[in-house]
């Protein structure tokens, strides 16, 4: 998924994390670390400063771009979560 702004694309991967990649450099520039099975979908907020990660462990999460830091965990699916959207703004 691609930044708002265009300067960052998002992942999601088989190795537990989501990763934001510069557009211009291709280098990585923040790693999501948290998930404890793969994850299966990342989206980002309208307004870029946040990213909702989905995974095989049954959560999705919430994450600050910024920062890296998890600022919620949604628990409560009996099986994977596989799609992350956010609403478009109004």
């Amino acid at each position: 998924a691609f930044s708002p702004d265009g300067q960052k694309v998002l992942t999601a991967s088989a190795d537990r994390t989501a990763k934001l990649w510069s557009t211009a450099s291709g280098e990585c520039s923040l790693t999501l670390v948290g998930h404890r099975d793969w994850v299966s979908s990342a989206a980002f907020s309208p307004d870029g400063q946040e990213v909702l990660t989905t995974s095989q462990d049954r959560t999705a999460r919430l994450w600050s771009t910024t920062s890296g830091m998890s600022l919620r965990t949604f628990m409560g699916h009996g099986d994977s979560v596989w799609f992350a959207s956010f609403a478009p703004v109004a």
